[in-house]
C-alpha cells in the first residue's frame, strides 16, 4: 500500500456525495458488497488510509480533508465506520469541510469498554506475523457462512488477507491506540447537523447498547439509531442491501 492516504470516486458529481471512512483494517478492501448495494444512486466516495504508525486522528482528518479538495469535493455526507468515527468527529469539529450529514457505521463517540480494546492492542502485540496470520486465515474460513448475503465480500476478504504484511498488523494496533486515546464527547453534544447511526445486533467490537444510550442522552442532533437484525459489527459487509438501502433513506430524507 502507498504511504499516501488513497481515494477513489465512484459516479458523476450530480449525484449526492457519500465519502466512506475505514475500520480499523483501513482501506476499501472490504467494501465492494456495500458499494454494488447503492447501485450508482449516489457518488460514492471512498477513502484508503496508509499503514501509519505515527499518524495522529488529526493527521488522518486533514489527510481526507485535503484529499477531498485535491478532486474537487468540497460537502457531501460523512459514513465512519468504526475506527473512522473518530476521524468524522474531528471533521465535524474542525469545519473546514461542510459536512450536509453523519452516519456512524459500527461507530461511536468516546468507546465504552476500552478495557476490551486494550484487550485487542495486546493480540496484535503479543502473537507473531505468522500465529496472527494463521488466526486471520482461520477467519476467513468461516466468511462464506457470515458474508452469504453478499459473496463478493467475502472474496474481498480472503484476497485482503492473503496480502496483509507484518507492517499492516502494527497499524491496526496503532489505530486501536488512538481510540483509546480519544474522547469526542464534547464534539457529539455540540452537533447540530443530522447524525444518524447504524450496526448489527450481533456485535461485541463496539457494544451498541452503550453507545446508542449515549447518543440519544447527550447527543441532541441524533435523527435515528438502527439495529440490523442479521448483521454483526461489519454491518456494511453482513448486511449490504440492508444498510446501502437505510443510508440511502437518511440521505433524501
Amino acid at each position: 500500500m502507498s504511504d499516501q492516504l488513497q481515494i477513489r470516486i465512484n459516479g458523476p458529481p450530480a449525484l449526492p456525495t457519500l465519502i466512506y471512512l475505514p475500520g480499523v483494517h483501513g482501506n476499501w478492501k472490504l467494501i465492494g458488497g456495500f458499494r454494488c448495494a447503492l447501485n450508482n444512486r449516489v457518488r460514492f466516495v471512498e477513502i484508503s488510509y496508509p499503514s501509519t504508525l505515527t499518524w495522529s486522528l488529526d493527521e488522518h482528518a486533514t489527510a481526507v480533508v485535503a484529499a477531498l479538495a485535491e478532486h474537487g469535493i468540497t460537502r457531501g455526507w460523512l459514513l465512519g465506520e468504526s475506527f473512522s468515527s473518530q476521524v468524522v468527529w474531528i471533521i465535524l469539529a474542525r469545519n473546514k469541510f461542510l459536512v450536509e450529514g453523519l452516519i456512524l457505521a459500527g461507530g461511536f463517540v468516546r468507546h465504552p469498554w476500552r478495557w476490551a480494546v486494550r484487550l485487542a492492542q495486546r493480540f496484535f502485540s503479543d502473537f507473531s506475523f505468522s500465529v496472527l496470520s494463521r488466526v486471520f486465515c482461520a477467519y476467513a474460513w468461516v466468511t462464506p457462512f457470515r458474508f452469504r448475503r453478499s459473496p463478493g465480500t467475502y472474496l474481498e476478504i480472503r484476497d485482503f488477507i492473503a496480502g496483509l504484511t507484518p507492517r499492516d498488523f502494527q497499524s491496526f494496533r496503532h489505530r486501536l491506540d488512538l481510540i483509546i486515546q480519544n474522547d469526542p464527547r464534547s464534539i457529539a453534544r455540540q452537533a447540530t447537523l443530522p447524525i444518524y447511526a447504524l450496526t448489527g445486533f450481533f456485535d461485541p467490537v463496539v457494544p451498541w447498547l452503550w453507545v446508542r444510550r449515549w447518543l440519544r442522552k447527550n447527543c441532541p442532533a441524533l435523527r435515528e439509531y438502527k439495529i440490523i437484525g442479521r448483521a454483526d459489527h461489519n454491518v456494511l459487509g453482513t448486511a449490504p442491501e440492508a444498510a446501502a438501502e437505510q443510508i440511502l433513506r437518511w440521505m433524501v430524507h
